[in-house]
């Protein structure tokens, strides 16, 4: 049996994020759009927030990787608008950080909104399922996430934030 090759939307698509491993960039929702004329490929990227220390890596990643895949000619670009949000986190993504132990987020809701103050909703803990959870601190180990803990099962857990 004789496999197709791979895309460069399927090579792209499948490349990890430096910060959260468990999920791919597409998942994640940073990869915006691959486009090729046979020879060259684009692949556009849009970072979680304008000051990400991690489009660089990821950027790196994708290039490297459509090389590899057989790609002469690679450029990748930022793309900047529309902006990123939470709400282009795939199910699958989703399902994966919560496997992973950390709290996937809700609905990032209108822009105005999310420019405004901190909103708490019910957060499920990714550990024991429980819902009576509270936020211990706003900033987590990256700007994307949030410390939470559950006090039902005491376990402290990361949230990605509703960007």
């Amino acid at each position: 049996m004789v496999t197709a090759p791979a895309t460069a939307w399927d090579v792209a698509a499948a490349v990890p994020d430096p910060e959260l491993p468990m999920l791919t960039l597409a998942e994640l929702g940073v990869l915006a759009e691959v486009e090729t004329d046979g020879r060259a490929v684009t692949a556009w990227l849009t970072p979680t927030y304008s000051g990400c220390p991690a489009i660089a890596e990821m950027a790196a990643d994708v290039d490297a990787r459509l090389r590899a895949a057989g790609y002469p000619e690679v450029r990748v670009r930022l793309r900047l608008d529309p902006p990123w949000s939470t709400d282009r986190i795939t199910e699958d993504g989703r399902r994966k950080l919560a496997e992973a132990g950390i709290a996937p987020p809700g609905p990032a809701g209108p822009p105005l909104l999310r420019l405004g103050p901190t909103r708490h909703r019910a957060v499920t803990c990714p550990q024991c399922g429980g819902t009576d959870t509270e936020e211990l601190s706003r900033f987590g180990s990256t700007a994307c996430k949030a410390l939470w803990r559950c006090r039902d099962c005491r376990e402290p857990f990361e949230r990605i934030k509703e960007i």
